[in-house]
């Protein structure tokens, strides 16, 4: 196929996943009463699952309520006369492009699969698979985990009793939809080291001599995301991200071993 042939099979791909992503869209924009008031401030509320859960696992394990979560009573305001209709249709194409990302995944396969040998295909398989499970995974870890410690530290945390917390609507949903696309993208960590390993700029043996490192922005990360100084919170950020790193590493160790078997 020439270059031209190639961008028009590109574009159609990319035609199919943009309708793909607006149906989805539309969908989510009819249902805006689940969208918002249950699924986006949802961690705002004392009532929310993460919180009962934290609270009971401290009594089970700690009996104190150490890990019982208080989230301040705060509005969220509107400052803009268009702001909740042109907030209606952004949050609808966000939720919309997260609902769609099997199919989307999906869609780059069929893109680049005409261009592998046969054992790259069948090295490659379950692509589609792995990487929607890892995207799926980050979005729950930080929409459960990450999203609701932000959110009930920043809510209550005061400088001064003279200020009171009125936050913009744009602002509370700009918090939860970055962490939670950001900790989705991080979750894909074992796809790109896999590439990265199949193409010979990554080993295990470099990743597992810099553990340590490692370890040491991991926890750096965990503390940034997780503003509260409470070490439970950030422990329980840090210790999934490093499951993560070891993980990446079984695979890139695992890549290295098939490719030692195909140059012998």
């Amino acid at each position: 196929m020439s270059f031209l042939d190639h961008i028009e099979v590109l574009r159609w791909h990319l035609v199919r996943s943009a309708i793909v992503v607006v149906i989805m869209a539309v969908v989510l924009f009819c249902y805006n009463n689940i969208v918002f008031d249950v699924i986006i401030f949802g961690p705002k509320r004392p009532d929310f699952i993460t919180y009962r859960v934290l609270c009971k696992l401290g009594h089970m394990f700690l009996h104190n309520d150490s890990m019982c979560i208080g989230v301040a009573h705060y509005e969220l305001v509107n400052l803009e006369l268009s702001g909740q209709f042109t907030t209606h249709i952004w949050i609808s194409l966000v939720g919309g492009l997260i609902l769609s990302v099997p199919y989307l995944v999906w869609e780059v396969w069929r893109f680049i699969k005409p261009a592998l040998k046969l054992k790259e295909k069948t090295a490659a398989r379950g692509f589609v698979l792995y990487a929607s499970l890892l995207f799926v995974i980050g979005i729950l870890f930080s929409y459960f985990v990450i999203v609701p410690m932000t959110v009930s530290f920043l809510g209550s945390y005061q400088m001064s009793t003279l200020v009171e917390n009125r936050i913009s609507m744009d602002s509370y949903i700009s918090l939860v939809t970055t962490l939670t696309l950001a900790m989705g993208l991080v979750f894909e960590l074992p796809i790109l080291v896999y590439f990265l390993t199949k193409i010979g700029l990554l080993s295990p043996a470099f990743m597992s001599h810099y553990r340590k490192h490692a370890i040491v922005v991991i926890l750096i990360v965990a503390a940034f995301i997780t503003p509260s100084p409470d070490i439970t919170s950030q422990l329980l950020v840090a210790f999934p991200l490093y499951l993560l790193y070891e993980v990446s590493i079984l695979v890139a160790k695992r890549v290295d071993k098939k490719k030692a078997k195909t140059a012998a």
